[in-house]
């Protein structure tokens, strides 16, 4: 078994993995830069491809033969989790390679395509893998085991063949609502040694200082919530459906209403039918808040499906307006044009639960919002905890797994790897390595 980082061994985002046996191929994430333009760049959404031609000139895209390019045929993308930085390059593949990911994740990329300018692999493309259930795949086997990400139905791959085996971490976390994930991780492969362990070191790159767990999160925002006189905004991502739900027992537990936009209330729908969370009904104290970018374009997008889905648990802002304190709002910067009109209500809270990197971006509509907030007396404050395991928990992990190898990937802290391990590889972009 071989194994090549075509990107992802010094940056964090646009992986892209291949791992190689006998005669088989396949290709593990095939992820966009995070620092991704599309001003820059061929936006991916709306890219399409002659058959038998690859964007080879693209910059953002590797030059992965038979993949992105001419060359061998490749016979598996595996996918671990829909977020744009692994599967947001899925439009420029090859069309003719199957792509294999877990039933959430499918879902996932469904909901992202029609919300979020994602991408979405044609169905008959997608081949669902169930955790825990090993796969053929020509002279490998697959196994995914789930993992706690912020991302609904995220993986990590078990790759095995000619007696060798080789872990993906994908991205993943011990600070989430489900440890047991974790234990049937460590349980899967406990029977023989991991030969390569490709272990994500997000929090290696900054020596980000460890946060508060998911449960935490939810313990602060309920505290936070209750003597607050006014509308709660909440800006987060509809796929972390773990954080949509730290949100939504907060709001309930302050007796407040939690409404969700259309997006939200989409990926509640989906997961729903997949694991125990609230479906998005009043009776569960959830009102779906049809907003203005949605209602002016679902007739021209096709999503009268949609549409149709939640009406009769709607709710209009007049409503909102009129009782401010009762509601957690779901929101994003769009609505404060289209839906506000340029005016925030009295005392309004706007909680920010992403990555603080994403504030400093150039053209950031937030500085803007910050300031018509104040205008108005309200508040901009930030409670978010992390989607990538902590660094002390990549230690932890590592000595628990005790891989022969383990490489750093989805980094740029590989010297910190090296400090903490002893049996550290550090892989470059595009070297060939045996497993």
């Amino acid at each position: 078994m071989k194994f090549i980082i075509h990107r992802g061994s010094n940056q964090i985002g646009g992986g892209c993995v291949e791992v190689t046996a006998g005669k088989t191929r396949i290709i593990v994430d095939v992820g966009l830069p995070l620092d991704y333009s599309d001003d820059k760049f061929v936006d991916p959404k709306t890219y399409k491809k002659p058959r038998n031609h690859f964007p080879s000139n693209a910059p953002h895209v590797p030059k992965v033969p038979g993949l992105f390019q001419e060359g061998l045929p490749v016979d598996a993308i595996l996918i671990s989790h829909a977020h744009t930085d692994h599967a947001g390059l899925l439009n420029y593949a090859n069309p003719d390679i199957p792509v294999y990911c877990s039933k959430g994740t499918s879902k996932m990329l469904m909901a992202g395509s029609i919300f979020a300018r994602q991408v979405q692999p044609e169905r008959s493309r997608q081949k669902t893998i169930e955790p825990k259930t090993p796969t053929r795949i020509g002279d490998f086997v697959l196994t995914a085991y789930s993992v706690d990400h912020s991302a609904f139905d995220s993986v990590a791959f078990l790759i095995e063949a000619g007696g060798k085996r080789l872990l993906y971490s994908g991205d993943l976390r011990l600070h989430g609502r489900k440890p047991g994930m974790i234990r049937e991780l460590l349980a899967g492969i406990a029977a023989k040694p991991v030969d390569v362990l490709l272990m994500e070191g997000t929090h290696f790159s900054s020596q980000r200082e460890a946060g508060c767990t998911e449960k935490e999160l939810e313990e602060k925002l309920w505290k936070y919530f209750v003597p607050l006189p006014g509308l709660v905004l909440a800006n987060f991502s509809p796929m972390h459906v773990d954080r949509m739900v730290s949100f939504y027992k907060a709001a309930r537990r302050s007796d407040r209403i939690f409404v969700v936009d259309p997006y939200a209330a989409f990926v509640l729908h989906l997961a729903a039918g997949q694991c125990r969370v609230p479906k998005p009904e009043a009776k569960n104290g959830i009102k779906v808040y049809y907003n203005q970018h949605f209602e002016h374009t679902w007739r021209k997008r096709n999503l009268g499906r949609i549409h149709r889905m939640f009406l009769g648990n709607r709710i209009e802002m007049e409503t909102v307006l009129s009782k401010l304190a009762e509601y957690v709002m779901v929101c994003r910067p769009s609505m404060f044009k289209y839906d506000f009109h340029g005016t925030f209500p009295p005392e309004s809270v706007w909680i920010y639960s992403y990555w603080k990197g994403y504030l400093e971006r150039p053209g950031s509509e937030y500085p803007d919002l910050m300031a018509r907030l104040e205008e108005r007396g309200g508040e901009f404050v930030t409670y978010h905890t992390s989607g990538h395991i902590f660094a002390e928990d990549i230690e932890k992990l590592v000595k628990t797994m005790k891989p022969s190898r383990v490489v750093p990937i989805h980094t740029t802290g590989r010297n910190e790897f090296q400090k903490r391990f002893t049996n550290v590889l550090v892989a470059e972009d595009g070297q060939v390595n045996e497993v």
